[in-house]
């Protein structure tokens, strides 16, 4: 049998708006002070904008172009010589194995994440969920982690890149590190201090879609993810929020009312943060206060997740505005933007039919969606 078509229209706008929600936020990504996404746009971020050349907050030229987290004392990732005997210097991740073109942009202070990205392009991590979306689309199987990792790694590696990014996230440097050493792919994954983090969500969405339509149920989706996760970030902590995300989107796909959808949001945050996402609410603090000063702007999952539960809730009447308030605090901004989208998006096609056209790819997206969704129907019936 199958699905009813308001729940293939819901994950259509999902998807969309999760795209949007990135491109979006990009150009102000990783910026930490509020002031200075100001001082960049004038009102703020309103539209879709390029990657200004200049980033006040970037630490992109400390990250580790030879594994994940961030370098070591100056020399220590290099080669040297031991009682006479030259060491051979390993390949250098980023530069040699992965973002080919783009490694001499991470020495220079200052310079965006995303150097050079144009209005309405999306950055890596959702160009990654666009790789797990073909991966599922290519078969009427259930989710094949073998799949995506081999074509994850294909994606990466590819020169010219697939991708317009200038930066990639810990877990990517760590992952192709360990890959460059000779482990096998599902054994790649590298625990750095933000493993925790809410880019792994980013991925999780497709693949809840995909096994849901084809009637897989809610325990299976919970055990696929974590094994998804487990890839690239095997921590127990994200996996439980996890667990958490996967309950909630595959509630809001079933299109319950306001009142339903305000008490699923509130359920999710239990157990997973330790201030009470209600009582805040009833508080009505400023945004600014609460992305900042009760929750970090930073992409732990800890406060990146109550985040995106916050502003579902106040906002869910008015999805665009809760994207232009999370893009506007900073922070993680694009990944919380992800996640918020795909809630957002589920409720309503507000979003999506107004901005998905103006995204760089809109069309191939467009055509991915669409067959993630036609191949999971057809499996179930």
């Amino acid at each position: 049998m199958n699905n009813p078509p308001y729940q293939k229209l819901r994950v259509t706008w999902a998807l969309k708006t999760s795209f949007i929600a990135d491109a979006l936020a990009m150009p102000v990504h990783w910026y930490y002070q509020p002031m200075e996404i100001e001082r960049a746009f004038t009102g703020g971020i309103q539209r879709f904008e390029a990657a200004p050349e200049f980033h006040p907050s970037s630490i992109m030229s400390l990250h580790s172009k030879h594994k994940g987290g961030r370098q070591s004392a100056k020399g220590l990732s290099k080669g040297h010589a031991s009682k006479g005997h030259a060491v051979k210097e390993p390949p250098q991740v980023v530069g040699d194995i992965i973002l080919k073109d783009k490694a001499q942009f991470w020495d220079t202070p200052n310079v965006h994440y995303h150097q050079g990205m144009q209005a309405g392009e999306n950055t890596l991590n959702a160009h990654c969920a666009r790789v797990l979306m073909r991966t599922l689309a290519s078969s009427s199987q259930p989710y094949d982690r073998q799949a995506f990792v081999n074509a994850y790694i294909d994606f990466m590696k590819k020169s010219p890149a697939a991708h317009p990014d200038t930066y990639a996230e810990s877990y990517h440097r760590g992952f192709f590190a360990n890959l460059a050493q000779g482990r096998e792919p599902e054994n790649c994954a590298m625990i750095t201090h933000d493993t925790a983090s809410i880019g792994a969500l980013v991925t999780i969405a497709p693949l809840v879609f995909s096994a849901r339509l084809k009637g897989i149920s809610e325990a299976d989706i919970k055990i696929a993810c974590r094994a998804h996760l487990a890839l690239t970030h095997p921590d127990e902590s994200l996996m439980r929020v996890c667990d958490s995300y996967v309950q909630l989107l595959c509630a809001l796909m079933e299109g319950p009312d306001e009142v339903s959808t305000k008490a699923l949001l509130l359920e999710a945050s239990k157990g997973l943060t330790s201030t009470h996402l209600a009582g805040l609410l009833k508080r009505n603090m400023p945004d600014s206060q609460v992305i900042g000063q009760v929750f970090s702007r930073a992409c732990y999952i800890s406060d990146s997740w109550p985040i995106v539960l916050y502003l579902a809730y106040k906002y869910q009447d008015d999805p665009w505005q809760a994207l232009r308030v999370n893009t506007n605090l900073g922070g993680d901004n694009v990944h919380r933007g992800i996640v918020l989208g795909t809630l957002l998006g589920l409720q309503g096609d507000t979003v999506a039919t107004s901005w998905f056209e103006q995204l760089v790819d809109h069309k191939e997206i467009a055509v991915e969606i669409e067959a993630l969704i036609s191949v999971a129907n057809a499996a179930k019936s």
